[in-house]
């Protein structure tokens, strides 16, 4: 073979080896990068996958109990699930849900959880406690005493409870449901407001006000805690802890201390609503004291800038020597007062003299709070109101009235005042201005069956059995199962000589809740 061939044959086969090798080379990086890619959606951390971040927004606003829809609930769900669906979670949005509805969705919601998830349920309308334990009202819920509460009620404790189960790693819940209810009055023991939940590690909680209190609907479209809430929530890579403390400080602020929120945390890692995309975060803490101290927004810079250096400790001030005392000048003496008459004896021994009226629950906690909340505004409707249902639940009934009296003054057509004054003056015995309540409760509200219920412990009190009779009767149209009218009838049948009628009233009723007998004894009645 000529030299010439063999040349061209080996550069030939040069150049099919280079280019067999750069081939797997190109292969090799192409390779290379897909897996790089691969493991940076893999890794890039459960809290910031859209498909890891899941909630429910509830907001129930028609209930059949209550004098008419609430205004806030609509409007707050779907704002928040507006700003949720931007903060990438995968949210599902109930309106006015029935009690099946809403449990069919917790059930939606637990399915979707995976090891690590981040869960969160937000509930706004009625919320009531009972045994300490926290219920979310659905819209169809039929609640006439407490055991109804347990049956047709939500445990938030409960929901928690199963959403950590799953495995969810980060568990949130935001109740806006600490409103004065239809129900409460219904209880012959104080129920309002919510309770401390027991909740699993990982879980961070947020009511719209304090442990056992309620607030007063402002008639707004939209809810001071929702608004404070989603202006906080919209700022970058707060935590989610620093973020509910924000909205705390600015409800509170907002309000002037009538509304405080409760914040409950057990969260074991860092979560932010909204990451921030440029990595810097506000400058300025918010401490998690009810009392707020102006919070300046934060500033956004192009890079972090260092925090400034503390100025170096003041040296210890020497101490003052004491001022020398100065006595005043004693006073002229006072001149001698006249003599007093001395008042002719009685047969009454001065010891024997009834004590000047005092509250004898002056240290009860929640009657504290309630009492300074009105010292602040003497025209506190919800706190006069709230302050009255606690004296009467344990039975200062003389408190309860006056606080009754200021709530009516407030607002004449306060029909659930109206009701509370007319219970409260039965139990004590003032029956006549006891039934000019209840008959004005009843003319502003006909067929109102709480006083209907106290209009007929009136009249069997009195002896007017008939009228008492009537009713009952009409309360137990409305609903069956309310175990005061169906005791308070039988009584009233049997007084009216249809003993066999009253008996079996009463043995029902004894079955429905073994308690009425003593609850009946407590209002004078046997």
């Amino acid at each position: 073979m000529p030299d010439a061939w063999v040349n061209v044959a080996a550069a030939q086969a040069g150049r099919r080896l280079f280019a067999g090798r750069w081939t797997a080379i190109v292969m090799t990086l192409r390779l290379l990068l897909l897996l790089g890619l691969m493991f940076s959606v893999a890794w890039s951390g459960p809290a910031r996958a859209a498909g890891d971040r899941f909630a429910l927004v509830i907001g129930n606003a028609k209930y059949p109990d209550a004098e008419a829809p609430l205004k806030e609930p609509i409007n707050d769900a779907r704002d928040l699930t507006d700003e949720l669906k931007r903060d990438g979670f995968a949210v599902e949005t109930l309106e006015n849900a029935s009690g099946d509805t809403m449990r069919r969705a917790l059930e939606r919601l637990y399915g979707k959880i995976k090891p690590g998830s981040v869960a969160l349920v937000f509930f706004s309308g009625f919320g009531i406690q009972s045994n300490r334990t926290s219920y979310m009202v659905p819209v169809d819920a039929q609640i006439w005493q407490e055991a109804d509460v347990r049956r047709d009620g939500i445990s938030l404790e409960q929901v928690l409870g199963e959403i950590n189960s799953r495995g969810a790693g980060v568990k949130i819940a935001l109740l806006d449901a600490s409103r004065r209810n239809p129900y409460e009055r219904r209880f012959r023991t104080a129920s309002a407001g919510l309770a401390p939940v027991i909740a699993p590690s990982g879980t961070l909680v947020m009511y719209s006000a304090a442990l056992s209190s309620v607030v007063s609907d402002t008639g707004r479209d939209r809810s001071l805690f929702v608004q404070e809430l989603l202006k906080e929530i919209r700022v970058p890579d707060l935590t989610a802890e620093e973020t509910l403390n924000r909205t705390r400080v600015g409800v509170t602020r907002a309000s002037r201390s009538e509304q405080v929120p409760w914040i409950s945390s057990s969260l074991a890692e860092d979560f932010s609503f909204v990451p921030g995309a440029a990595g810097t975060r506000p400058t300025q803490s918010v401490e998690n004291t009810p009392v707020p101290q102006p919070t300046p927004a934060p500033t956004p810079t192009a890079s972090p800038t260092p925090a400034p250096l503390p100025p170096p400790p003041l040296p210890p001030t020497p101490p003052q020597p004491p001022a020398p005392r100065v006595d005043p000048p004693p006073a002229p003496p006072a001149p001698p007062a006249p003599p007093v008459p001395t008042p002719a004896p009685t047969n009454t021994p001065t010891a024997n003299l009834p004590a000047p009226p005092q509250d004898p629950l002056a240290d009860d906690p929640t009657i504290k709070s309630l009492t300074a909340k009105i010292a602040a505004n003497p025209d506190d409707v919800s706190a006069l109101y709230r302050r009255g249902q606690v004296y009467a639940s344990k039975g200062a009934y003389a408190l309860a009235i006056k606080d009754f009296d200021d709530t009516i003054r407030i607002n004449p057509k306060d029909v659930e005042a109206l009701n509370n004054r007319c219970w409260a003056r039965t139990v004590a015995g003032e029956l006549q201005a006891a039934l000019r309540d209840c008959n004005e409760a009843l003319r502003l509200r006909p067929n109102f069956v709480d006083a209907l219920d106290s209009r007929g412990l009136v009249n069997l009190k009195s002896g007017a059995t008939k009228n008492a009779i009537a009713d009952f009767d009409a309360a137990l149209k409305v609903n069956p199962r309310l175990t005061s009218s169906l005791y308070g009838r039988g009584l009233a049948k049997q007084r009216n000589g249809a003993a066999q009628e009253g008996a079996l009233d009463i043995a029902n009723a004894k079955a429905m809740d073994p308690n009425i007998v003593r609850e009946f004894e407590g209002y004078g009645v046997r």
